[in-house]
């Protein structure tokens, strides 16, 4: 039902204009009234209606100033302009403004009705409009999502040429061709929910990063849980460090204005070639793996670790430990968050905070075995697996003699129990995608439904959500969606009497024009010619059925 709101000085006009009309038997909502247009504009604002109605002369604000005001705001209102007054000036500069119609007074009801239902058919048209290009932004979105994050992953491991990588690069509309790159790692979560898959603020800092890169050449990719992946580029190094300090800089002091957000970031090296981006992803995650051993909020580079950690050798006191420094906590948060690829790079930067004196001792050493043992075996647990999976250290064996032996070990302890993480998380990602399968199955006829939608049902953020579905099924949301809503449409045009127009409905599409479309796209046919196609085979499987069970 589409609101109208009337503006009209004359209090008996007004009154005419309302009571002339029935509003909702005629399909209309008449959501309020004012006297004149500053009366009326924060009234607009409020009630938000489809279309106004205003006279041209009040006093306070006139009618074409009104307008230009709505206009402005809320271009989408339709306006209908009446007047006493003939001048042409009046009418110019109404439909310079955009005002759908300008009709003399004094006008009836039923004429009144008419320029209104004419409106509301143009209103309609451009909803369907909408609801089409909103779809179709929706379906693009997504796919562009992940083709970025796909390029990310070509970037940073050398697996496609520079011609692919650039050619790649322009389907995505993104500009990869430059003189010199870096690439920044930042992590940001909510101590609040330190672990927890969605966080608001964690939104409103990602919209609010848009804004700071003006005038700096850098592309921002997503990588899920382990944060995002900053790309800067430039034509010389010393322009490259200038702005990538610049946006660092800015973006520090947005992430300090939200005290309960915890932040790090990993500074890579800058390389002058597209096939040296590994390099510098490298170097970012070397310094990204430092967050487990710092609590400041910082941006590390993989050349100040060395210097922030680095201590005189000395012979072996157990008075010189620092017990903070392998305090089981650390190994635990890198247990929870970590990746594979950070493995090395902890247990480097692990035995590194520890100092080269107190592990030149075996005894030692076999203290930081059993110790990350018992972290890890503690870590399994909570995820309710069997240390089993993981072995019993043999506290005799050669790993020990040295210290490459030890960090080796370690080494692949962690890495054996990302390893049972995952394929945990797997499972619960699989859980995750069933709920939002059978939500589906519950809601596909809402017009409404849509990944973000299900991102809130199920507690995670669109574009995680979104690559989440797309690893556990290898099809996009939306394409999932649009399957399943086919697939429903061509099971009641086999097997239903109902209209074209009445399936759409059902399946979730308000607009037949674009139901027809996307089922002709994706089907290879219109829908009239399925039915005429398939009809005749589910007449022979119900008579077969009927046959059986007469038997």
């Amino acid at each position: 039902m589409l609101k109208v709101f009337l503006v009209e000085d004359e209090y008996v006009v007004r009154e005419g204009i309302k009571k002339r009309i029935d509003w909702n038997a005629n399909g209309y909502e008449f959501c309020g009234e004012a006297s004149d247009g500053e009366l009326a504009f924060p009234m607009i604002q409020k009630e938000k209606p489809d279309i106004v109605i205003t006279d041209i002369k009040m006093p306070f604000m006139d009618g074409l100033t009104l307008s230009r005001l709505i206009k402005k705001e809320m271009p989408w209102i339709e306006i209908i302009i009446l007047t006493g007054y003939e001048e042409f000036e009046y009418a110019k500069e109404a439909l310079k403004i955009g005002v759908a119609e300008y009709l003399s007074k004094p006008i009836n009801g039923e004429e009144l009705l008419r320029e209104l239902d004419g409106l509301r058919d143009k209103i309609e048209e451009k909803q369907k409009e909408q609801e089409i290009k909103n779809k179709y932004t929706q379906e693009i979105e997504e796919n562009f999502i992940k083709e970025k994050r796909e390029l990310f992953q070509y970037l940073v491991t050398a697996s496609k040429s520079t011609e692919e990588l650039l050619e790649l690069a322009t389907k995505l509309e993104m500009d990869i061709s430059s003189m010199w790159y870096n690439i920044v790692l930042i992590q940001m979560h909510s101590v609040h929910h330190e672990y927890s898959d969605y966080s608001e603020s964690v939104v409103a800092i990602e919209q609010q990063m848009q804004q700071l890169r003006e005038g700096i050449r850098l592309h921002v990719f997503d990588r899920g849980l382990e944060g995002k992946a900053l790309l800067f580029l430039a034509d010389s190094k010393e322009e490259l460090e200038a702005l990538q300090k610049t946006y660092l800089n800015k973006l520090e002091e947005l992430l300090k204005s939200y005290n309960h957000i915890r932040y790090f970031g990993g500074i890579g090296e800058p390389v002058n070639r597209m096939r040296e981006l590994p390099s510098s992803f490298e170097k970012a995650s070397h310094a990204y793996a430092h967050r487990y051993f710092v609590s400041d909020n910082q941006f590390f580079r993989a050349e100040d670790i060395g210097q922030a950690t680095l201590t005189e050798k000395e012979e072996f006191d157990i008075r010189n430990i620092d017990p903070k420094k392998i305090e089981r906590k650390k190994i635990l948060e890198f247990l929870k968050t970590g990746d594979q690829q950070e493995v090395g790079f902890f247990t480097e930067e692990f035995f590194r905070a520890i100092g080269d004196g107190a592990i030149e001792s075996m005894l030692f050493r076999q203290y930081i075995v059993m110790d990350v043992y018992f972290a890890v075996s503690e870590f399994l647990d909570g995820l309710g697996l069997s240390k089993e999976e993981i072995g019993t250290p043999d506290m005799t064996s050669t790993y020990l003699q040295s210290m490459d032996g030890a960090q080796k070990y370690v080494t692949d302890i962690l890495g054996k129990a990302l390893g049972l993480r995952e394929e945990a998380a797997s499972g619960r990602y699989s859980d995750v995608v069933e709920k939002v399968k059978q939500y589906v199955e519950e809601n596909y006829a809402d017009e409404e439904l849509s990944l973000n939608l299900l991102a809130s049902h199920v507690n995670f953020s669109p574009n995680h959500l979104s690559m989440i579905f797309s690893q556990q099924t290898g099809q996009t949301f939306i394409k999932y969606l649009t399957d399943y809503r086919m697939n429903k449409a061509k099971e009641m045009l086999r097997c239903t009497g109902k209209r074209s127009s009445e399936i759409c409905m059902d399946v979730g599409y308000k607009d037949p024009h674009y139901f027809s479309y996307l089922f002709k796209k994706t089907q290879g046919m219109t829908p009239t010619q399925y039915r005429g196609k398939k009809r005749s085979s589910c007449s022979f499987r119900r008579f077969n059925q009927s046959w059986y069970h007469q038997q």
